[in-house]
């Protein structure tokens, strides 16, 4: 089943595609995080959101490095909203259980 567009019809699809399509840059890394965070949290934010979102993209490669891998902070409060927000989608996958078990040897 689709993302709910919450009523946002074709025109959400559209801006959806759009965004995802400038999620692809430079770096793997950059991608996969903005990628993650369109499918994954876009769908159900409201516009505001997504306008926050379309203006992260508009940053430079190492601005976008700089805040999504090494935890710089933006000055603008709405630029780091969204950053936090990407960040914590950067948890949605539970941490690998260690198939070992738990007594020493």
């Amino acid at each position: 089943m689709g993302p709910d567009f919450r009523g946002a019809g074709e025109v959400g699809v559209v801006r959806l595609g759009r965004l995802l399509w400038r999620c692809r840059r430079g770096m793997k890394e950059l991608d996969v995080l903005l990628e993650r965070f369109a499918r994954q949290a876009l769908p159900q934010a409201p516009p505001e959101d997504w306008d926050s979102f379309e203006s992260l993209l508009a940053l430079p490669d190492p601005v976008l490095a700089g805040y999504l891998l090494a935890g710089d902070t933006p000055r603008e409060a709405r630029t780091a909203a969204v950053v936090i927000q990407v960040r914590q989608g950067m948890n949605f996958y539970p941490p690998l259980q260690s198939t070992r078990s738990g007594s020493a040897r």
